[in-house]
Formats: C-alpha cells, structure tokens, sequence
C-alpha cells in the first residue's frame, strides 16, 4: 500500500493544478469580470481515520457558469434551466458597470440602467447560460493524468473521495 505522504502529496498536486487551470480558463474565457468566483476557488485536503479527502469549493453560481443553465428558448446539456422565473436585473448592475455599458440618452446623457439590467436578465431567461466548463476540463485532465499506482491502489473509493462541494 502506498504511504499516507505520497497520497497528500498527489492530491494536493492534483488540486492546485485544477485551481490553477480553472483560474486560467475563467480568465480565457472572459468569465473573470469581478474575480469573485476566481478567488472563491479553494481545496480542502481532510484526514480521517487513515483516509484522505479532497474537497473544492467556489462560489455558489460557479456551478452555473461551469455547467451553465438552459433558458426557455435555447437548451443546453445541463441539469440547470430556467422555467418560470427569471433572473433578477440587479443581479447585473455591477456588471453592467465593470463592462462599461452605459446607456445614453438622444442628449447624450447617461440614462437610467433598469432598462438595460432588465433586458440583459429577460435575453439570459430565454438564451440561457452556456456551459464553460472552467473547473470540469481541468478536473477531469487532473484526474486522468493521476499516477497509475495512486489509481490502482485507491481506486475503489479514489472518485468518491474527490467530491465537488460549491458551498463557500
């Protein structure tokens, strides 16, 4: 059997590469506006009673953005969707802000935004979310470069140790 070290050492390899890759991808992906879910991103290695645990944690909506979510018009391979409530517009005002858009009246005056968030929610209600993938493609290249001894020899109980908890 493989000793306790070498298991701590390979899944704390294994997790700072899918932080690492995801952070990457969020950023390629332009998904990093506020770099709330970019910071949010942690692992937690657990030890009990002779067996280790890894856990990664991000921000609630990162498992929207990683999976994303079918809208009433465009569906997507998705366990999320959106049915009869949409989202909220104020959900996108700092959004709105950090992108720059800022609606201007025939003046040229900067006008009032609620139109604009209420558009943005009504057009992500119906077109939905498209999945990134950001932490699933890193997790599942981390998993498959695992070392050949680490999967024979914890193979049995290696995937439901590794658990995904989005609850920070």
């Amino acid at each position: 059997m493989l000793g306790d070290q070498y298991l701590r050492e390979e899944l704390n390899k294994f997790a700072k590469y899918v932080i690492q890759q995801s952070r990457s991808r969020l950023t390629k992906g332009k998904k990093n506006t506020s770099n709330e879910l970019y910071n949010s991103l942690s692992f937690d290695i657990n030890e009990k009673g002779g067996s280790a645990s890894l856990s990664f944690e991000m921000a609630d909506y990162g498992k929207y953005q990683d999976k994303g979510v079918s809208g009433t018009e465009k569906k997507y391979n998705t366990p999320y969707k959106y049915t009869n409530k949409m989202p909220p517009p104020k959900a996108f005002d700092k959004w709105v802000v950090r992108k720059g858009i800022a609606p201007r009246s025939s003046g040229g005056k900067f006008a009032n935004r609620e139109g604009l968030k209420f558009a943005i929610a009504k057009s992500i209600f119906k077109k939905g979310i498209r999945p990134s993938l950001f932490f699933t493609k890193p997790f599942e290249a981390a998993f498959k470069r695992l070392p050949d001894e680490l999967v024979e020899a914890y193979s049995i109980g290696l995937e439901k140790q590794i658990q995904v908890n989005i609850n920070k």
